[in-house]
């Protein structure tokens, strides 16, 4: 985290008192510097061709996977995050660079017929420049990989700016990634707001994932110079459970999607709204699932629940479940590191903070509906739309959800988290802004559609100058100039 202007401090959640990074912050002159000479290196990135951008991103799928150990070991200790769940990131990481791998041979563009006479007309899509990039802490490799991966691919160059919390993950992924790539294509900016800043007044295209205020701060700025930006921004989700769905399976899914990495992350489950006679039932499944959560040392392959990133993140998860009628957790363990117990609470008053704003914490409430229309009045009234999850064995129920849900992403049957990473990615309202991240979608953004119109110089012309070249070439070949 930032101690203060100048200074980057990156400890481990888990342990404090152990510091992997401290370090002077670039400042804006850094950065922008470092935007100007990824602008330098685009032109001959692009030039480079697709096969040369799909062996980089290759390479480095490789690289990242035969340092998988390391990685998922760094991820650990740097944000807490779970040992399993390291690993799977650094798997899906891998994944991500695999798949991009292809994409510079992707088609970029169609030839279409003129309206009336000869010519072609062509639309083409064409990379922006520099990507800057601003990605967060908890998903420290795989986040910077599904914004970096497509937009080098497509021929961008790449400035990321990490969350300080993650420093000391971006700056391997840094040294790893370069291996593969030409000088200053792809550059990583350690800082805090002013480099951050001064990345998004430098760069060509934004892509930005973290917190509201910041997120709408950071589109506020690119939409002022015109610049092509999207912004991830989290989420208040919610799982609606039907009287029909499994309830146990329900449970420990939504266990899962509240404790996990301690309910880091913005696809998170928050609020769990049980419909009609699931709530009684799914009160007590819930209470022993919470109560189940191995929460520990993050190192632990069994530990689901690590510790929260720093002192005042678990501060704010304490004080979100003061004075509410608790049904699990709501405790502090007293050993060394921030962490919280998974805590399910009920009866929350509307306003309540729970109910309005992301905790980003394993904290959740229970809140009943009459029926199914109910819980999606409910889920759609706060102010964010990430992502919804639907248990049910009814498929009527589901479709029903499924066209009334006013989030990016709905999920039957299923837990809240997890991320297709070959599909868009992204929410409404003030879960984001702009186009959606990942997949096809990600190759549109970072690129611009041009559109060319080809047209002959004119019917004379052509002829003069064809029968020019074929005089010419007779010449050269001793046989007669004309037939």
């Amino acid at each position: 985290m930032i101690t203060d202007v100048t200074t980057l401090v990156s400890r481990n959640p888990a342990d404090p008192t152990d510091v992997l990074v401290s370090l002077p912050a670039p400042g804006a002159f850094a950065a922008a510097d470092a935007v100007e000479r990824a602008r330098a290196a685009q032109p001959g990135w692009l030039r480079a061709g697709a096969a040369a951008r799909s062996a980089a991103l290759g390479a480095v799928a490789s690289a990242l996977e035969a340092a998988s150990d390391e990685l998922a070991a760094l991820a650990v200790r740097e944000v807490g995050k779970p040992l399993t769940e390291a690993r799977a990131e650094i798997a899906r990481t891998v994944a991500i660079w695999r798949y991009y791998a292809q994409a510079p041979f992707e088609p970029t563009g169609s030839v279409h017929e003129t309206a009336a006479g000869p010519g072609l007309l062509l639309d083409r899509r064409r990379p922006h420049g520099v990507a800057g990039l601003i990605t967060p802490w908890n998903f420290p490799f795989a986040i910077p990989s599904w914004k970096a991966a497509p937009a080098l691919a497509v021929g961008n160059t790449v400035v990321l700016k990490p969350a300080p919390e993650a420093t000391a993950c971006a700056l391997r992924l840094g040294e790893i990634v370069r291996q593969a790539l030409p000088d200053r294509v792809f550059t990583v900016l350690p800082g805090g707001p002013t480099e951050g800043n001064t990345l998004v007044s430098a760069a060509d295209v934004v892509s930005f994932t973290g917190s509201t205020p910041v997120g709408r701060a950071v589109v506020h700025a690119a939409t002022a110079r015109g610049v092509p930006v999207q912004a991830e921004m989290g989420g208040l989700n919610a799982a609606i459970v039907l009287p029909d769905a499994d309830i146990g399976q329900a449970a420990a899914h939504i266990a899962a999607a509240v404790a996990g990495f301690a309910g880091q992350k913005c696809t998170a489950t928050s609020r769990i709204v049980a419909v009609g006679a699931a709530l009684d039932p799914l009160r007590e499944a819930l209470s022993e699932a919470f109560r189940a959560v191995r929460v520990g040392d993050p190192a632990d392959p069994e530990t689901v629940c690590g510790p929260l990133v720093h002192e005042s993140a678990r501060a704010r998860v304490v004080e979100a479940w003061q004075g509410l009628p608790v049904l699990a957790g709501a405790t502090v363990p007293t050993t060394p590191g921030w962490y919280a117990a998974p805590t399910l609470v009920e009866k929350v008053p509307p306003g309540h903070r729970l109910l309005n704003e992301e905790v980003f914490g394993p904290v959740a409430a229970l809140l009943p509906a009459d029926d199914l229309a109910h819980a999606v009045r409910i889920t759609n009234s706060v102010p964010y739309g990430l992502v919804t999850s639907v248990h049910t064995a009814d498929l009527d129920a589901a479709l029903y959800g499924l066209d009334l849900v006013d989030t990016g992403m709905i999920r039957i049957n299923a837990p809240s988290t997890g991320v297709d990473f070959h599909l868009p990615f992204g929410g409404a309202k003030q879960s984001g802004h702009g186009p959606r991240e990942q997949g096809r979608a990600a190759l549109a953004f970072y690129t611009s559609s041009r559109t060319y119109t080809l047209a002959p110089a004119g019917a004379e012309a052509c002829t003069t100058r064809h029968l020019g070249h074929v005089r010419s070439r007779w010449a050269r070949s001793g046989g007669p100039a004309e037939r």
